[in-house]
């Protein structure tokens, strides 16, 4: 990493320190209540549970930390990417998505959002940039895209995209601000499902929105005051827990990652294979430009279902559970969930296990097919 980002390592377990009064918890404490002691004018103070909460300013404060920019939080990643579209979209508008990214936001948008006269497209992430950004009022990049970890240009695409007037949000939910950092390559918004590598424990629902905008950011703390969409304080103070581990744990997932990915490329029974990682994947060299890890995900293809899900059974040390990011490893079939890939596909996400110790179990897994 930059000097920058081990300093904002560094100082990320630090942050509730420097507002400690002498005797106070060093500990974040979690701040259950409802409501808070309010007498005479209530302007500047703490009001009601929809509108503020103590533990949700510490995680905020910590993910704007690592964001660079004014942050709000949400029970989800989906509160989240659902909070950007009703804050920022109005009857009328379109908006563009990837064909192969996470596939609710177009659910969302197809089964509700367009009742509301909210239009939307898609296009391969490969090819984002093919065919302009005329007439969309919005456009959502996932970069490397989830589950085929495909690869779009995010400073080429905001530039095309704001030459007609689009606000530009990058779903970063697989790279962490670790691994790449959109607004710096001119996203208006970045987003993500903290459920994945921030939080890192697989025990709560929790997502994020940041933005250098301060209109944005604004609007969007605004909605979730209004429509009630809000984080729980436990559920806030256990994504604080996980954020202060966050650079040692992705540290660990990505080296790994890069190091079995390698392996996997070589083995007989992988029939094709995705990593941004591999020299030899087709988005090694745009990955190697905006990224600054190459990720603990990675795609790997399989000659049917059934010796996909021979393999993710066999190995001890791969939970056969949806979601990614934990400290332990696991794998899905992603075709089970209506993924365009083979059926065969395999989502393999590196957790914090030793890698050889990891390695071997998924070497004999794949022998034994």
């Amino acid at each position: 990493m930059s000097d920058s980002q081990n300093a904002r390592a560094a100082s990320l377990s630090h942050l509730h320190s420097a507002r400690l009064a002498k005797g106070d918890p060093l500990s974040t404490p979690i701040v259950m209540s409802s409501v808070f002691h309010l007498p005479g004018d209530p302007a500047g103070f703490r009001q009601y549970g929809r509108f503020d909460n103590p533990t949700w300013e510490a995680v905020e404060a910590a993910l704007a930390h690592l964001e660079d920019a004014g942050t709000v939080s949400f029970p989800s990643g989906m509160a989240a990417i659902s909070s950007v579209f009703l804050a920022l979209l109005s009857a009328g508008d379109r908006v563009l998505l990837p064909a192969d990214g996470y596939y609710t936001p177009r659910v969302l948008l197809e089964k509700h959002l367009s009742r509301l006269g909210i239009l939307y497209d898609t296009r391969p992430t490969a090819s984002f940039l093919e065919g302009g950004f005329e007439d969309y009022r919005m456009v959502l990049i996932e970069t490397p895209s989830n589950p085929g970890l495909d690869v779009c240009d995010i400073a080429a695409v905001a530039k095309a995209a704001h030459e007609h007037g689009a606000i530009v949000v990058a779903d970063n939910t697989t790279m962490t601000p670790f691994g790449q950092r959109p607004l710096d390559l001119d996203a208006d918004i970045v987003l993500a499902a903290d459920t994945k590598a921030i939080n890192g424990h697989s025990d709560v629902l929790f997502g994020h929105v940041a933005s250098r905008d301060s209109a944005l950011i604004g609007a969007v703390r605004d909605w979730r005051k209004l429509s009630g969409n809000i984080p729980g304080p436990f559920e806030a103070w256990l994504v604080l827990r996980g954020i202060e581990t966050l650079e040692l744990r992705f540290d660990r997932m990505c080296s790994s990652a890069e190091t079995i990915a390698t392996r996997l490329a070589e083995h007989p029974a992988i029939k094709a294979l995705r990593y941004p990682g591999l020299a030899g994947d087709p988005s090694h060299a745009l990955s190697r430009t905006q990224m600054l890890r190459f990720g603990s995900l990675i795609g790997l293809t399989l000659e049917t279902e059934e010796k996909a899900e021979a393999f993710i059974n066999t190995c001890p040390l791969l939970e056969a559970t949806t979601s990614f990011g934990g400290v332990h490893s696991s794998a899905e079939r992603r075709a089970r969930w209506g993924d365009d890939v083979a059926e065969g596909f395999v989502r393999l996400s590196i957790g914090c296990e030793p890698t050889e110790a990891l390695w071997a179990p998924i070497e004999t897994a794949l022998n034994g097919l």
